[in-house]
Order: C-alpha cells, then structure tokens, then sequence
C-alpha cells in the first residue's frame, strides 16, 4: 500500500490579521529605550515649534499684497502678499508679461505629459508612444516659448526664465544623457579595452569636478575653442554640459544594475542564437534599468534641482527669477524668506510628485501592468 494514498491535506486557513495601529506605532516610536528617547524628543520639539510657526506662517501672516501692512506684521507674521505681488515675475522670469500665457499654456502641457507618463509608466509597449509624445511636447512647449511663426512675436532665449526654463533644462538634459549613459555603462563593461578606457576616463574626469565647473567652461571657454563668428546660444551650450554631467552618474548607475543581472542570462540568450546588440537590448538592459529603477530616480531628480545653478551663467530659472523680481524692489526686498519659502514648496512639490509617479510606474512594471 503506497503510503501516499492516506495523504490529506491541510485545509486553507486565512492569513493572520495585520497588528492594529496602536501595536505598530508602538513598535515603530517605542521599539527601545533610544527609539523612545527620540520619539520623546521630537515631540517635544514639534509641541514647542509647531505653534509658534502656524502663528507665524498662518495666524499672524498678511495675505494681500500690502507693503504697508506686510512693513507691520515684520518680526510676528509672514508676508505672503510678497507671492501674491510677484508670482509671475517668478514664475515666468523675464518672459515678457503681456505674453505670460505662452510659458502657463508650455507648463500645462508638459503637465499633461507628466500625468501621462504616469499611467503609461508600468504598462508594457507603452514605452514608444510615450518617447514620441514627449518629443512633440518639448518641441510645441520650445515653439511657444520661442515663437516668431502664427502671428507669435519673436522671444529669444536670454528672455526666458521661472519655472519653465527650469523644467526644460530638466527635461532636455535628462533626454539627452540618458542614451549616452547607457553607452558609456555597455562600454565601460563590455566593450574593447580602448573604448572601456575612454569611457573609464570620461565618467572619472567628469565626476570628479563640480558641475559649477562644468557650466562655467561650456559658458566661456566652449566659445573660445570654436572658429570665430560662431557662437551657439548659451542656452545650448548649457544644456550640453548639464547633459554630459548628468551622464557620468548615470552611467554607473546603469552600469551597477548590468553587474547585478546574473551572467547565465547572457549565456541562455547567446545560445538561443542572439547576436550581442539583442542580447543587451532584449535581456540585460530591461533588467538592469528595472533593478536600478529607484537610483535613476534618485539621479533624475537631482538634475532637476542642480538646474538652478546655470544662475551663475546669467540664466534666470526659477530661483534666478525670484533674485530679480525681489532685488531690485526695495518695498519687497525685506520678504525674500517668504519668496524662498514659496520656491521651495515648488521644488518639493516637483520632487514629491516625480517621487511618487516614479514608485507607482515601479509597481505597476513589476506587475506586468
């Protein structure tokens, strides 16, 4: 008699219910005395801090943009009318003012896009569609900033400023560093010994200077190596360095995820008869750039905040905007904080959103929908 004939099975039982929220709280703020000590402190920080700035930044605050009463409520409230004088002066830099809804209508649709990206992020296929859609917007958004076509009057780039240079610097940068990240990672690994040590030596050089540095050459000294009379725009000699900068770290951010994909995978797919370009293409690099989702995020979003340096080369983005509405007005200039306070909230809206959108994409990827 085979013995497995008297083989029953366990009956399925229900999962454990998740611990209640007082037990995770616990476990979290009280897991040990230093983890109690801290929980303690903080609070005790927050109950001293917190009413102080609500009454500060709420309570005490002038809304309306009111020299007089903002000049009052110095040293006991914030001055929020300083946001309400000049958001657009801000927000659009020195764009000309009777033409704001050109930059407003560019930023409503790379929001779209980013919306769009987000949807589209996790699903399969969808990746071609997405890549063309963003080509078209940079380029609408870049027309309608630049016009001089359709009865648009003509606005050259040392015009542009606020937050839609900021976000096009971004955008463009990371476009363009991307692919050639992902050559120089497939060259530093795999490819000939002369071709590795170029690619060795340009992510080593480039790493090891500040990107202040990086701006200041393509700046000043790019024009000089070039034949005279020719001087590209500054906009595009800026977008070149940020572009090369941000390509060094994400190279050995793509090059770390290639060493992580286990080396029989290559093997399987060179002996189904793939050649070495669909072995990268097909099996290595989706998962290589799927394990290193969160560190490409992480690099995407530092290029979006290390747009504010290109200040230092007379580009006015979104900080570099908020310098010129307030400098030159000694009636706002007293309420700078209030002005740095709003562009932050900005920044931290911008990153929290690529944040969030880049974890949701993530899930919904290794769903498979």
């Amino acid at each position: 008699m085979d013995p497995r004939d008297d083989f029953q099975p366990i009956p399925a039982r229900r999962p454990p219910p998740p611990p209640e929220l007082a037990t995770r709280l616990r476990e979290r703020l009280f897991g040990g005395w230093l983890s109690g000590a801290v929980t303690l402190a903080i609070l005790a920080l927050a109950a001293w801090a917190l009413p102080r700035l609500l009454d500060w930044a709420l309570w005490q605050a002038v809304w309306a943009p009111d020299a007089e009463a903002c000049q009052a409520a110095r040293g006991h409230g914030a001055c929020w009318g300083v946001v309400a004088e000049k958001h657009r002066l801000i927000l659009f830099g020195r764009y000309p003012f009777e033409a704001h809804w050109r930059p407003a209508a560019t930023l409503a649709l790379w929001g779209l896009l980013a919306l769009w990206s987000v949807l589209r992020g996790g699903r399969p296929g969808g990746g071609r569609a997405l890549a063309w859609g963003w080509v078209a917007g940079l380029l609408a958004g870049v027309g309608l900033l630049r016009g001089g076509f359709a009865g648009l009057p003509l606005v050259t780039t040392d015009q542009w400023g606020g937050l839609p240079l900021t976000l096009l610097l971004a955008l463009v940068a990371i476009a363009l560093a991307f692919p050639l990240a992902v050559a120089l990672a497939l060259a530093r690994r795999s490819g000939p010994p002369l071709l590795r040590g170029l690619a060795t030596l340009y992510i080593e050089l480039v790493r090891g200077v500040p990107l202040v540095s990086v701006l200041f050459m393509a700046s000043f000294i790019f024009p000089l190596l070039l034949p005279p009379g020719s001087n590209p725009d500054v906009l595009l000699r800026v977008l070149a360095g940020l572009s090369l900068f941000a390509a060094a770290y994400l190279a050995e951010t793509i090059r770390a995820g290639l060493q992580s994909v286990p080396l029989a995978q290559a093997q399987a797919a060179r002996s189904l008869g793939l050649t070495p370009w669909q072995v990268q293409r097909l099996v290595l690099l989706p998962q290589a750039l799927r394990a290193v989702m969160p560190a490409l995020l992480n690099s995407f979003i530092s290029t979006f905040k290390d747009s504010s340096l290109v200040t230092i080369v007379s580009l006015y983005e979104l900080t570099g905007a908020l310098g010129l509405a307030l400098n030159g007005d000694p009636v706002w200039r007293p309420f700078k904080v209030e002005g740095y306070l709003f562009v932050t909230a900005i920044y931290f809206i911008g990153c929290a959103a690529m944040s969030a959108g880049g974890r949701w994409a993530e899930a919904r990827w290794r769903r498979g929908g």
